[in-house]
């Protein structure tokens, strides 16, 4: 997360000691000894603050003598009916519950998210295919769900993609498991595979094609390193004595389906980068076998446990879609085509 999930409250220390902070060695003080010391301040009584710590009256005993040397004040007097605070036991009683109840809360934080009324900001890295096959439903999901929760999407980025987890510069990336680092917990998401895109009214193309009628089509391919004319396709094409003829390489498939359906040109895309985007196109199988790519959901282990975490993924694989894979987080997958 940019902004991350973590709750960095106010020392303990600092806000229960404020007033003799410098005229005391704090270090000899410790969170149990603040919790005796509320039970005793609310109880007044150390057989009846030892049943409530469920602790022995002996331990509660010298657990008061240590808080008495700690603070240079005996904090209880002995009285009548149980015993009385001194004044600066008084005056440490509210800041010390409001203390330990931050902490408690802290604590507990990682049992009770309402995604309804959470205040956070997300961080999660992807493709440009992806941040719309993906995220785009994501955020309208979470606009409806979660109104108080900020997306940054960032570009992905495979050579710092497990530093940038590391560090909490990102939560979550989609990418395909062969080049996730080894070291991060995963989650699949869908296999995506390819469909054969051309405008409506294409004056070659109005069904399923062979794979010699596509090699003599103009084609564009996808080379998100940049440049390339050649993918995978091009070397099945030549295992059956076929070349495809490709005049454009775009470093991004969602530049494709425009030009697709502004010219003659056709190309093979991700299922889902058209799935809901065909208006003009026609959307057909593959002329020849073409292999698809996983895509999963990648976290570092710093973030596995957070309870916030575990419902962003929960999220991410819903907006996936009903052909999202189930499974959880010790599996190990954009493509080219």
């Amino acid at each position: 997360m940019s902004v991350s999930l973590a709750i960095h409250p106010p020392s303990v220390k600092s806000i229960v000691l404020w007033p003799t902070i410098d005229a005391m060695d704090t270090s000899r003080l410790d969170l149990n000894l603040l919790v005796t010391l509320e039970a005793l301040l609310t109880e007044r009584n150390v057989t009846k603050a030892a049943a409530r710590l469920h602790l022995s009256q002996p331990a509660v005993s010298a657990q008061l003598a240590r808080l008495r040397d700690v603070f240079e004040d005996p904090l209880l007097l002995p009285a009548q009916r149980g015993m009385t605070p001194t004044a600066k036991a008084l005056a440490l009683l509210e800041p010390l519950r409001q203390a330990l109840d931050q902490v408690r809360g802290v604590a507990t934080s990682h049992l009770h998210f309402d995604p309804a009324t959470a205040d956070l900001t997300v961080t999660i890295a992807a493709s440009d295919y992806l941040q719309m096959a993906v995220l785009q439903p994501l955020v309208l999901r979470l606009r409806r769900s979660a109104p108080g929760v900020r997306v940054a999407i960032r570009q992905m980025d495979s050579h710092q993609h497990a530093a940038q987890l590391a560090r909490g510069d990102i939560d979550l990336c989609l990418m395909q498991p062969m080049e996730a680092a080894p070291s991060l917990r995963m989650r699949p998401l869908f296999q995506e595979c390819y469909k054969l895109i051309a405008r409506r009214g294409h004056p070659v193309v109005t069904g399923k094609l062979s794979a010699k009628a596509f090699a003599r089509l103009e084609q564009v391919v996808v080379s998100p390193a940049g440049g390339a004319f050649s993918t995978p396709v091009d070397h099945a094409l030549a295992a059956l004595g076929l070349k495809r003829q490709v005049v454009l390489s775009a470093a991004s498939f969602l530049f494709v389906p425009d030009i697709v359906g502004r010219s003659d040109l056709v190309a093979l895309v991700p299922e889902r980068l058209v799935r809901h985007r065909a208006a003009g196109l026609q959307v057909l199988a593959p002329p020849l076998p073409i292999d698809g790519f996983e895509i999963a959901m990648v976290w570092h282990e710093r973030n596995h446990g957070h309870v916030a975490q575990r419902w962003l993924r929960d999220e991410v694989h819903a907006a996936a879609g009903p052909r999202a894979r189930s499974g959880s987080a010790a599996d190990n997958a954009g493509g080219q085509a």
